[in-house]
């Protein structure tokens, strides 16, 4: 496998709490590669530098042969890498065939003109994207849900809206924060499958996850952050075994 997303000396500061110091990643095309640590170990900070969010203080990140650390949100999404958040960010009053939609202005060329003059070109994307919407739903297990409102879904079918959203944008890495956080275990069970399926479909997938069954479970490879820093990385078996994993995360039954 070759690396996808190269994440190279990356650290970010706020004043003077230094949440990222010098992280280095390589994820590969084709795997499930794991972030974990406890709260407050830069997992979501870093998140927040892969999608542009947060500008870095150093380093370099790359997704194939692009830069992201110079670019803006919209640019980053448009280069290959979506995210999903550790709070479900909906659109509550759309539906669920219309939240999907959203995700696919990435992807789309019809302009304000073509909206408002509602020519051939404009008519047949918009078609094209409501099916393709369409059949993202279905993939994820909701398609039975396309017109309901988003906010009257139950909690784990809003998790798998944010994911079809995500794949509108026919992203080559998708980022998930926390998608498992407050789901019951038939949810996870079912969330654990999708993204199998995810990667067998030839999609790549960084997860922040504190679930450390579906983390083992799931990912081919780890890596741990404490006050971050990166202090282990590697399979699952061997990150479990890592004499600095077992030090800093000692009585911790959260690893």
């Amino acid at each position: 496998m070759s690396a996808l997303l190269s994440i190279t000396g990356v650290s970010k500061a706020f004043g003077g709490l230094q949440a990222l110091s010098g992280i280095t990643l390589a994820v590969n095309a084709g795997e499930i590669f794991g972030l974990i640590g406890p709260n407050g170990a830069g997992k979501t900070t870093l998140f927040n530098t892969l999608t542009g969010l947060y500008r870095i203080d150093s380093g370099e990140i790359r997704l194939g042969d692009a830069r992201l650390d110079t670019a803006k949100p919209h640019q980053v999404l448009q280069r290959g890498l979506a995210r999903t958040f550790q709070n479900i960010r909906l659109f509550a009053h759309m539906t669920a065939l219309e939240n999907v939609l959203v995700g696919r202005h990435a992807r789309t060329r019809s302009g304000v003109l073509g909206a408002v003059l509602r020519t051939s070109a404009t008519r047949a994307e918009e078609a094209d994207s409501r099916l393709r919407a369409q059949a993202l739903l279905r993939r994820v297990g909701i398609g039975q849900h396309a017109e309901r409102l988003a906010k009257h879904l139950s909690y784990g079918d809003q998790r798998r809206l944010e994911i079809a959203r995500a794949l509108a944008s026919e992203p080559k890495i998708l980022a998930l924060d926390e998608p498992a956080a407050g789901m019951n275990p038939a949810e996870r069970t079912a969330l654990s499958e999708l993204l199998l399926q995810l990667k067998a479909d030839g999609l790549t997938l960084l997860l922040i996850e504190h679930d450390v069954k579906l983390v083992m479970g799931l990912c081919d490879r780890l890596a741990v952050l404490d006050y971050g820093v990166k202090i282990a990385e590697g399979t699952p078996d061997a990150v479990c075994r890592d004499p600095l994993v077992i030090a800093a995360y000692l009585g911790d039954e959260t690893l």
